[in-house]
């Protein structure tokens, strides 16, 4: 891992390896994905899963009996842990839930604001190089929150057709009504469109590998979509009261993900620096995923030198990352100045795989820098809302006059004279 000082890296080339750049022969693949489920339905979804999972599937559902196999399969422990994580980010989630409001503004005058969930989602569970139960509960217990009327879910199946038995536990622990044994972009589009067994859906969330996130790139605007995901970010703040064992720990975490994952820690301190390069390498020859760390550290892996926190925080702030720990003295002081992050880590003891199962709060985060302007996945996600206006009489009389002269100054006569087929002369 190689420290460098901050003039040297480029923030504008470690986004640009995000899953927003244009990679045109991608987007050609998944366009020619989406078209032919389109046109082709579940015959499309089976043969895309026997050429791309290796997986030959007669049912594309889940069936009672494989839910009834899967709680045989996980240990009570497994159990013991969903069950408690569950209860942290349904509390957590529980205070994100948006209510409609109305105020009577003055006599003859009624306006509020209608919150309603949306009628149906459908969550991307990921399968590939893991499995993600904490992925079904991120993403479906803030819609059960909501009161989404239909969640769906849909996931890759393992070698033998079925799906992971963690992740359906965890699906049937957070009241996911439906699980679909599709992944890749041909799953998003089965969300999107509907097959003969596949349900459309008004909503798309969860991420997924480049396929997914362009697929729902492309799909966006016939359904909605949380965001498109890009590879998994983390940025450590540290000074000298930080510990180089605890922050090198952290930073493969987010390196195992993935080999475009990355792992940055600015820090003031040289002497914190070396010792924390040295960490890294120790730490990546005990790892099981070592052949993912060693690539994702080596390609985006960096410690970069600061003169001072302000410099640290101008940088993160440019950064946006999707994961930011601040294990620096008295964190809380500096949380004021961090604009720009999808999840905020304070001190020694908060790690980011502690907000990835435990904590409570979402850890579907923006990535590729859209923390500039984007949020967590939350429970306002699954919800939308509709205007109310009510007028009486008097009350349309008193502003008639002045819809009438904009509407005009609009060129919109049609306008004007829907009023003033209602003035009292």
């Amino acid at each position: 891992m190689r420290i460098v000082m901050m003039e040297q890296y480029s923030v504008e080339q470690k986004q640009g390896t995000g899953f927003q750049q244009h990679d045109f022969e991608l987007d050609k693949t998944v366009l020619g994905i989406i078209e032919t489920v389109r046109e082709q339905g579940d015959k499309a979804l089976k043969e895309y899963t026997e050429k791309f999972d290796g997986v030959r599937l007669k049912d594309l559902i889940v069936s009672p009996e494989e839910f009834e196999q899967a709680q045989e399969q996980v240990t009570e422990e497994f159990r013991i842990g969903l069950q408690k994580a569950k209860e942290r980010i349904t509390a957590f989630h529980e205070e994100q839930k948006e209510k409609s409001w109305f105020i009577q503004q003055k006599q003859g005058i009624l306006l509020g604001q209608q919150v309603t969930p949306l009628d149906s989602v459908g969550i991307y569970v990921p399968g590939g190089k893991a499995a993600y139960p904490s992925t079904v509960l991120m993403n479906a217990i803030p819609a059960k929150i909501a009161g989404v009327g239909r969640i769906a879910m849909v996931t890759p199946p393992q070698k033998d057709g079925t799906v992971n038995p963690h992740v359906l536990v965890a699906a049937q622990e957070a009241g996911v009504d439906v699980v679909y044994k599709i992944g890749g972009a041909q799953a998003i589009a089965a969300l999107a469109y509907g097959t003969e067994t596949v349900q459309k859906v008004m909503k798309i969330t969860g991420p997924g590998n480049a396929f997914v996130a362009r697929a729902k790139k492309w799909v966006f605007g016939d359904v909605a979509i949380d965001m498109i995901a890009g590879p998994s970010e983390i940025c450590v703040v540290a000074d000298d009261s930080a510990v180089p064992e605890f922050v090198a720990a952290d930073l493969l975490s987010q390196a195992e993900h993935d080999e475009r994952a990355t792992a940055i820690c600015v820090t003031t301190s040289k002497a914190f620096a070396e010792a924390l390069q040295q960490e890294v390498v120790a730490q990546i020859e005990q790892a099981d995923r070592k052949a993912i760390i060693e690539q994702s550290i080596t390609d985006n892996g960096r410690i970069i030198l600061v003169n001072s926190l302000e410099e640290a925080f101008q940088f993160v702030n440019e950064l946006a990352p999707e994961h930011l720990q601040l294990m620096v003295d008295n964190p809380m002081e500096q949380l004021s100045f961090i604009r720009n992050a999808g999840a905020i880590f304070l001190g020694n003891y908060s790690p980011e795989a502690l907000g990835d199962y435990m904590a409570g709060p979402n850890h579907t985060l923006p990535t590729s820098g859209t923390a500039a302007f984007s949020s967590p996945l939350g429970v306002y996600d699954f919800m939308k809302k509709s205007s109310i206006i009510h007028y009486n009489e008097r009350a349309l009389q008193e502003v008639a006059n002045d819809i009438i002269t904009i509407a005009n100054a609009e060129g919109l006569t049609a306008h004007a004279h829907s009023i003033q087929v209602r003035k009292a002369d």
